[in-house]
């Protein structure tokens, strides 16, 4: 499954997800986010057992709130609608895989 763009409307049925789901907030603007983008895509499309979305941290304020952003990019992985696991700054596609297992 492709990655998908994580919103105020749609993020009740994303966090309700049965699958683990990775959460990138990210900006247009922020360098690092452009390094990690390209490794959340990669996950999102080889590996269709976990839901991987995107948040816009200017477009989505409310959500990057409600999840504390206070630097990015930001990964959160959640399961069961609870976050089990937080990553600030890049990382290695290695690491990102280990936060979903």
């Amino acid at each position: 499954m492709a990655v998908v763009m994580v919103t105020n409307e749609n993020f009740d049925e994303i966090k309700n997800s049965e699958k683990p789901v990775l959460l990138d907030f990210y900006a247009d603007w922020c360098g690092p986010c452009k390094m990690v983008s390209p490794l959340v895509d990669q996950i999102g499309d080889e590996h269709p057992e976990f839901l991987v979305g995107k948040v816009n941290v200017d477009d989505e304020e409310d959500l990057a709130e409600q999840f504390g952003v206070m630097s990015i990019p930001m990964l959160v992985v959640m399961k069961n609608g609870e976050v089990v696991s937080k990553q600030v700054g890049a990382a290695p596609k290695e690491k990102i895989l280990d936060m979903l297992k």
